[in-house]
């Protein structure tokens, strides 16, 4: 079996080794989509293709969609080159069960896969097309926290960010110059409504969505790249509304393990690559089975029946707001981002085996989510805050997952101001002082005392990419395992900063307290694990 257009003709031969297959004409909701695109999405990686990808799918299945999402990459190009186009950008979605058992379904959602690069004249002119389209009623985005980031922590613009500004819409690079230069694209071709949709975990990313692109329009206006007229038109949300959502579905890096499973029930070419940038993706992605997406409901040029997907609910902001802060600040972000790091430090691969193998770490997440976070949560309405924690810990404990503690350190330096920052924020203005936390504070010496690069023994592991930690890294080159007087203040310009931690550290009572975990953790070998057993036990 040959996951192409081609190789699933004999639909038979699928459900016979138990995979779920289209009802659907896949070839001909590719081909609406092309002519006629109505849903776009940027980041097409492994959340996009198993969650959102999924969603279509059924909806797909239910006849309210009739056409498959045009898939845009702005970051890293082999993902269209190595999983879209040799699979006829077809995709595997593997469920992972808590008894161990995998659902196994043919994706058939995803309509064509488009490299966002300017340099690419065939591409960029296709990129071009699409936006000008009036059947285009939304683009969502999955491009990770970073990827809306325009300057550095000096407030200074990220390299790429100066080189877009300079070079105007037509030699854009990142993915806020892209999608500014695809409106200012619509813009010119008439200037049909549309609505975007940021998927991604960050705190009001419609709001973060919208500033880094009237950030990227005004300096374009400055430069002479743009008119007065484009700006007028992005900043009315009647033309361009952007949307907020919370989206929840830990998926984990594609496991090697289902790979050789899915290639022993006779689908070639399963094996997972590891692209130039690292991205690491395969045909398939794996998850696990539960998903919420709630989606601000404005979408000024029409949408899909988005509210009969699996797992998705419609509400306004306020709605929005409430639910990502519970799931973002609260219930589940901040216990991953606490223990993860930790994690790999104490030597422990997978998430679940060590909430299993090591109590202590269980302990301090559900004292991160419960004692500290909960009090000072918000209630959705829609879900409630105490039922959604308490499925977190039982998801958490899957142990047929596999994610891993160092993707859970991925990229974690870029979420700290939420999912700390908020419930720190929240106790200060409560009680003044946020002075009486432990366990949130106890995770951020973790986070530092992981970008030393040593594990609990002393033994020197690779980190995972953070656009942020490789400078930490360097700050902590003298600060040694084993010698706590090592140690002169090096985490003082990061914990008091507020654009890393929403708030310095040292003016809400923790600053201190955090450097003292910290010098607990490298005063031996060991001292990591002996300092979470005190401070938690």
């Amino acid at each position: 079996m040959k996951l192409t257009l081609e190789g699933i003709q004999n639909a038979a031969v699928w459900r016979s080794a138990g995979i779920l297959f289209p009802s659907y004409d896949v070839p001909a909701a590719q081909k609406k989509a092309v002519e006629a695109p109505k849903w776009v999405h940027f980041g097409i990686g492994n959340i996009f293709r198993v969650f959102i990808g999924g969603i279509a799918d059924g909806l797909l299945e239910q006849g309210l969609l009739d056409r498959g999402i045009t898939c845009v990459e702005t970051f890293d190009y082999d993902v269209v080159d190595k999983i879209y186009r040799p699979y006829d950008n077809l995709g595997l979605q593997v469920i992972l069960n808590p008894d161990g058992t995998r659902d196994v379904r043919v994706l058939g959602a995803f309509a064509e896969a488009v490299k966002a690069q300017c340099t690419d004249a065939a591409q960029w002119a296709r990129l071009k097309e699409i936006f000008r389209a009036p059947s285009l009623q939304l683009v969502s985005f999955t491009i990770t926290e970073k990827g809306y980031a325009l300057k550095n922590p000096d407030s200074s613009w990220l390299g790429y960010v100066a080189a877009d500004i300079a070079g105007g819409p037509d030699r854009a690079v990142g993915a806020m110059g892209v999608l500014t230069a695809m409106l200012h694209e619509r813009f010119r071709a008439g200037g049909t409504p549309v609505a975007l949709v940021s998927m991604d975990n960050c705190a009001g990313n419609g709001k973060l969505l919208r500033e880094s692109v009237l950030t990227m329009a005004r300096a374009w206006k400055s430069g002479g790249f743009v008119e007065q007229a484009f700006l007028d038109w992005l900043e009315r949300e009647e033309n361009v509304a952007f949307d907020s959502t919370m989206i929840d579905k830990i998926t984990p890096r594609p496991s090697e393990e289902i790979a050789r499973d899915l290639e022993n029930m006779g689908i070639a070419d399963m094996q997972p690559v590891v692209t130039g940038k690292r991205t690491y993706i395969a045909p398939f992605a794996n998850a696990e089975r539960p998903q919420y997406l709630v989606i601000e409901d404005r979408f000024p040029n029409g949408r899909p029946a988005l509210e009969k997907g699996f797992g998705v609910y419609l509400g306004d902001f306020e709605t929005v707001r409430k639910s990502e802060r519970m799931k973002v600040t609260v219930c589940l972000n901040p216990a991953h981002t606490a223990v993860g790091p930790l994690g790999v430090v104490l030597g422990q691969e997978r998430f679940a085996d060590m909430l299993r193998d090591l109590p202590v770490t269980l302990k301090m997440a559900r004292r991160v989510v419960f004692d500290e976070g909960m009090p000072v949560v918000p209630d959705p309405g829609i879900l409630s805050p105490k039922a959604f924690a308490d499925e977190v810990f039982e998801r958490f404990q899957n142990l047929y997952l596999g994610d891993t503690n160092l993707r859970l350190a991925t990229d974690a330096s870029q979420g700290l101001s939420v999912r700390f920052g908020e419930t720190i924020k929240s106790y200060v203005a409560k009680d003044g002082t946020a002075s009486a936390l432990v366990a949130i504070p106890l995770g951020i010496a973790g986070f530092f005392r992981y970008a030393m690069g040593l594990d609990d023994q002393g033994k020197p592991f690779e980190l995972a990419p953070d656009p942020l930690v490789p400078e930490i890294h360097e700050a902590l080159r003298q600060v040694k395992l084993g010698s706590p007087g090592s140690y002169h203040g090096e985490l003082r310009p990061y914990l008091s900063n507020e654009s890393i931690f929403g708030i310095d550290l040292y003016k809400a009572g923790l600053g201190e307290k955090i450097e003292g975990y910290f010098t607990e953790m490298i005063a031996a070998p060991g001292a990591a694990l002996k300092t979470i057993e005190k401070h938690i036990d």
